[in-house]
């Protein structure tokens, strides 16, 4: 089987300006959204990247017509709120876990029966957690024995709102929830321990959707339709995480990110790199189809390492492999607890982050809600990514100021989020490139 490798030489600094790609979070959203409208939706910014397209060949899959995109654009000819039709085959979404998961609400509430699949890596992360409330709305839906994917999701059954307290906090299981609530009879409301982002609600609000969110409680009333409309995609702050990260750490660097996504349920590494001391200034703040956008102007400086506030933990939850990397050369110790959900992302992120900082000379001490890093210098050597995108695009950035050279395995899944990433990292100024081996 071949291994898609990142070699990265020591050196070289973050200069220039640049656009990263399109909000993964926002692309899955319209293309669901809008599959489900009355009328035609026009979608500029898309990212092109294996999950987004995951969910684009899903609703293809069900009938939906979707132009291929093309520099980010494509049109999406909706289909109504009861217009999807019942796939041929099971609906293999790939490595994406919002696909499936956001996916199950809307399928639940089908007149179809249908069944969710996907990679080696995804039928182990748990499902359970979004097919246990949609069964309290009168979903059918069944797991693998330990509450993994495949699921199969019965249709034809009636949905009834209910009020769910979620036992953690989960983006992805607010929005599953409220979509099914677009087809269940009376309210649905979800509430939430903690803000997790809210893209979902905002979308939903563009395209016509009443839904209510006060002190942590979003409900949505049932049977409304989505009128089509246009979106544009902002810049993903997740993505960005590598680049924030990389300009504040390594010597020389002063970029200029344009047009990235700042919506306050998701600027926790903005905040938690400011903590240890970042410069980031945030430039041309606007507001782009109910999506807040801005340009970040980041510098090279020294930072410190903190204990991370937990009240942080659910607005960083995917930026923190990357946020790892600053508190492996910051001065002093960083500390981060409350952060367990990290334990069963696209693999287990406490740990493998742990095991790389390790092998990099740096010491990093895992525990079962977080980790504990001691900043310092980085080796060169060879690290694991374990097929983790966020994990083999951090260790990119730490390589640059290793002394020696870094070498990361498995990093074919970065194409999943990030597809020019090398290149434009190169283009910036630092000494990476890939191999096939």
């Amino acid at each position: 089987m071949s291994n898609l490798q990142f070699y990265i030489q020591p050196g070289g600094s973050l200069v220039g300006a640049t656009r990263v790609p399109g909000d993964k979070s926002v692309s899955h959203r319209s293309i669901m959204l809008g599959s489900l409208a009355d009328g035609n939706t026009k979608v500029e910014g898309f990212l092109q990247g294996e999950d987004s397209l995951a969910t684009l060949r899903a609703f293809r899959a069900m009938g939906v017509k979707i132009t291929d995109p093309e520099e980010g654009r494509l049109e999406i000819q909706g289909v109504g709120l009861e217009g999807l039709q019942p796939a041929d085959d099971a609906i293999d979404v790939g490595n994406s876990g919002t696909s499936m998961r956001l996916m199950a609400g809307l399928l639940a509430g089908q007149k179809f029966d249908s069944v969710l699949t996907g990679d080696s890596s995804l039928v182990k992360r748990p499902m359970s957690r979004v097919a246990a409330p949609l069964s309290l709305m009168g979903a059918q839906i069944d797991t693998a024995p330990d509450g993994t994917a495949p699921l199969r999701i019965l249709g034809g059954k009636n949905l009834v709102g209910i009020e769910y307290p979620m036992p953690i906090a989960s983006a992805q299981v607010k929005s599953c929830l409220l979509l099914a609530g677009l087809y269940a009879q009376g309210e649905t409301a979800v509430l939430e321990p903690a803000p997790t982002r809210d893209h979902t609600e905002r979308m939903l609000r563009t395209f016509g959707v009443e839904v209510t969110t006060i002190d942590g409680r979003s409900c949505i009333p049932g049977g409304q339709r989505l009128t089509a409309t246009n979106i544009q995609v902002p810049g993903d702050i997740s993505s960005a995480a590598f680049l924030l990260v990389g300009a504040s750490i390594i010597p020389g660097s002063d970029l200029i990110l344009e047009g990235v996504g700042i919506n306050p349920t998701r600027d926790g590494v903005l905040q938690i790199l400011r903590l240890m001391g970042a410069d980031i200034d945030v430039l041309n703040t606007r507001d782009v189809g109910g999506e807040p956008i801005a340009d970040l102007h980041i510098r090279h400086t020294q930072l410190q390492g903190i204990d991370i506030p937990e009240n942080l933990v659910p607005l960083a939850i995917d930026e923190f492999p990357a946020l790892f990397i600053a508190a492996a050369v910051a001065e002093g110790t960083t500390r981060l607890t409350g952060a367990e959900e990290l334990r069963v992302k696209e693999s287990d992120r406490i740990q493998v982050m742990a095991d790389g900082l390790q092998s990099l000379g740096v010491k990093a001490i895992p525990r079962p809600d977080g980790i504990e890093i001691e900043g310092g210098k980085t080796k060169g050597g060879q690290v694991n990514s374990r097929g983790d995108h966020r994990i083999a695009m951090s260790f990119a950035i730490a390589g640059a100021l290793a002394d020696g050279d870094v070498l990361i395995d498995d990093c074919a899944n970065v194409a999943t989020s990030y597809p020019n990433f090398v290149q434009q990292l190169s283009e910036l100024g630092l000494l990476v490139k890939d191999q096939l081996l």
